[in-house]
This record gives structure tokens, sequence and C-alpha cells, in this order.
């Protein structure tokens, strides 16, 4: 599980506050302020379930066993980049869980979990429409087609790679031409 800094925890419950000010505090409103939270923060994060429990003077159990049963929602906040590994049928079929599952090994993280460095994110989704090429990997918003346990490390390789040439490149944008003043 992430920890979250002083910061993320005070920027978390002054969300909760305001949504929980926008409803009124009655369970049924349960899913309506979580999927507000969902909005907002783009995941539900243990302080926010608290807050919300305490609000609607609910069980914290319940608030999670909510979260955790609909797939809408998020634990964990996305990474800086995003990789979707579709599990539709032709992708299941021709190895998208032994896709997932060199993504998690290589990560070090489960489906659904953000590395510790917020970096990368993992997620299980259901078909992306791209069955001729599976399996499929949705990489940000750019489709991988054919991925194997191999093109998973060239993947992350790639990806990392790409990281480090925009880096030089704004750097080197930084630098004055030939002829331009400083």
């Amino acid at each position: 599980m992430l920890e979250l800094s002083k910061e993320e925890i005070e920027t978390v419950q002054k969300v909760a506050d305001s949504i929980l000010n926008e409803f009124e505090n009655t369970p049924e409103n349960l899913i309506p302020i979580l999927q507000n939270l969902q909005d907002r923060l783009q995941y539900v994060p243990g302080p926010a379930m608290e807050k919300v429990a305490e609000s609607l003077d609910i069980p914290e159990v319940d608030v999670f066993e909510v979260v955790t049963f609909y797939n809408q929602f998020r634990l964990y906040p996305p990474g800086e980049n995003q990789f979707k590994v579709c599990m539709g049928t032709a992708c299941y079929m021709v190895g998208g869980e032994i896709a997932l599952d060199s993504f998690e090994r290589r990560l070090d993280i489960k489906e659904g979990e953000t590395t510790e460095d917020r970096k990368y994110g993992l997620e299980r989704v259901a078909c992306v429409g791209c069955c001729s090429m599976a399996p499929v990997v949705v990489v940000n918003d750019k489709i991988e087609g054919h991925v194997t346990p191999t093109r998973v490390d060239g993947l992350l390789f790639s990806h990392d790679e790409d990281k480090k040439e925009n880096n030089t490149d704004e750097k080197s944008d930084d630098k004055p031409k030939e002829g331009e003043e400083k």
C-alpha cells in the first residue's frame, strides 16, 4: 500500500470534505460520494474512505467493501505511465494473462497497483477492440499488439529510453541556438 505524504493527506481530506458537503449524509449516498472522490482524485484513498465512513456513520469496512467490489473504483493513484493489459477473450486466449504476469514481475506490483515511485501503474481491462493484434497492451494511450514477455521488457525499456530522450530534448531546447542571444 502506498503511503501518502502529509500534504497529500491534507488534500484528500479537503476534497472529501468538499464532496461530503454536496451530499446529504445518508448511507444511500455512499456510491455517488465515492464516484465523486474517484472523479476528483482519480482513486479512492484510505483517508477519504475513513472520512466518508465517519460522515455517513457507517463502519469503514463497509466503505472498503464497496470500493473493492466495484471495479470502477481504484485503490491506488494512476501511475505517471499506465499499462492496461487487455483481458478480452481473444487476448486472454493467446497470452494476455502471461503478459500481465510479466508486467507484475518486472514492475514488482500486482494489477490495480502503482509502483512505489508512482512511475508505473498496471491495470487489467476488458476488451479494447483490437482482437487481431492480441494480446494487446495499452501504454498510456498507445496500443501495442502481439505482446509477449520479451516484448514487455522491450516496452518498459523503450518507454524509459523515450523519457530520457524527451528530457535530453527539453534540456537542449534551453541552450541558445547559433546566432541567438542568451
